[in-house]
């Protein structure tokens, strides 16, 4: 039996507004934003920076240059962020200011490149209500998606997606989702009510409660990947609380923290033998062309592929492939983009040992050691 297991992870998968509009079967273009009331208008932007883009465009065109390497990396499951409602729904979560929705017929974008789990605990999955989330839930279903994270109630958003692999390995996938990143009180499930799998708190208390529900579940062989949606969109340090909350997953059993919710990559760290992702950034979106927060180059994403020891779940190796969005299309990122993200990515994760080498065809590899607790260098 083949020791090790590799995955596919990235971070926020938005394949609403305008990126929804470009798709074969776009939703009602009515938006709810205090300056913006067309979801075209989002392609416009994406247009005035970056050239025309077509429309009615095949399920794979978002995807562009990252489905070669999908199928070169042949991960054994692919697991996103889905940051969106897939609905028919017009009845948009009031006062929140931002609302994404795709619809329903276009969850073929996601069937093109073969996802295995969408985790649903973030802050836009209710953004078109109970019925939204319901219809989500449904429609990936239907397409032969694993969910985690939001359900009907609160045992199904705790429920972990669990993916099985030739050769008796597992991967088990566990979606929460913290305040910090801007999920409403509301939105939490509870035993009647839909809703998200939301973190009261970021306590040793709550993930003992996450490594509880680990235990009975994970058997021999399996990889565990705890997928958090958590912290502000904008800045590169890790809280205090961050770090700890991922370090007693780990603790706990947990192989993979993958965290999101920042719109760029957040550090990279390896705890114990184990890899703790801070922030994944963005990986689809249509924030080409919206101005603000440029020195952060949120266009440049990440896959990341990390293969670990199925039988420890210590991280054998982390490759990153650069990829930069542009008209709505994942690109492999040019070579001094690539080392832009090389440089930056080993000076925010420089503190927690990390560094990322660059490979002779544009890859980037991480490199790191381990370094006493006492060390660590964080933010309260």
């Amino acid at each position: 039996m083949d020791r090790t297991v590799t995955l596919f992870l990235c971070g926020d998968v938005m394949t609403g507004r305008g990126v929804d509009q470009i798709l074969l079967c776009p939703s009602g273009p009515e938006i709810h934003e205090s300056y913006v009331r067309d979801a075209r208008d989002y392609v416009t932007l994406a247009e005035q920076a970056s050239g025309p883009i077509p429309r009615s465009v095949d399920p794979a065109y978002i995807w562009g240059d990252a489905v070669a390497e999908l199928e070169r990396a042949a991960p054994d499951a692919r697991i996103v962020n889905l940051e969106v409602s897939v609905t028919r729904s017009a009845e948009h979560w009031k006062g929140k200011g931002i609302n994404y929705r795709m619809h329903p017929a276009n969850v073929a974008c996601l069937v093109a490149a073969r996802i295995d789990v969408c985790a649903l605990a973030n802050n836009h999955v209710l953004d078109y209500g109970d019925a939204g989330l319901e219809e989500t839930l449904a429609t990936l279903s239907a397409a032969g998606l694993k969910t985690a994270g939001a359900g009907r109630h609160l045992a199904e958003a705790q429920r972990p997606a669990i993916v099985d692999r030739p050769g008796g390995h597992r991967v088990i996938v566990l979606a929460v989702g913290s305040g910090t990143s801007g999920i409403p009180p509301d939105w939490a499930a509870t035993e009647e009510r839909p809703g998200v799998d939301r973190l009261e708190d970021l306590s040793d208390r709550t993930a003992s409660a996450i490594v509880a529900r680990v235990r009975p579940v994970k058997r021999p062989g399996d990889v565990v990947v705890a997928s958090i949606h958590w912290g502000s969109n904008w800045g590169y340090e890790v809280p205090r609380a961050h770090a700890r909350f991922a370090h007693r997953l780990i603790d706990g059993g947990v192989d993979i923290v993958h965290g999101h919710s920042s719109h760029h990559p957040r550090p990279i760290e390896v705890y114990r033998g184990k890899l703790a992702l801070y922030g994944c950034g963005d990986f689809i979106d249509d924030y080409e062309g919206i101005s603000g927060h440029e020195e952060y180059r949120d266009d440049l994403v990440l896959m990341y592929f990390p293969t670990v020891d199925a039988h420890t779940g210590r991280l054998v190796e982390l490759v990153l492939v650069p990829m930069r969005i542009q008209k709505m299309r994942l690109n492999r990122a040019p070579p001094a983009e690539a080392e832009w993200l090389r440089d930056r990515v080993t000076a925010i994760s420089r503190a927690f040992g990390s560094r990322v080498d660059m490979t002779a065809d544009g890859r980037l590899l991480l490199a790191s050691r381990q370094r006493p607790e006492r060390r660590r260098p964080l933010t309260s």
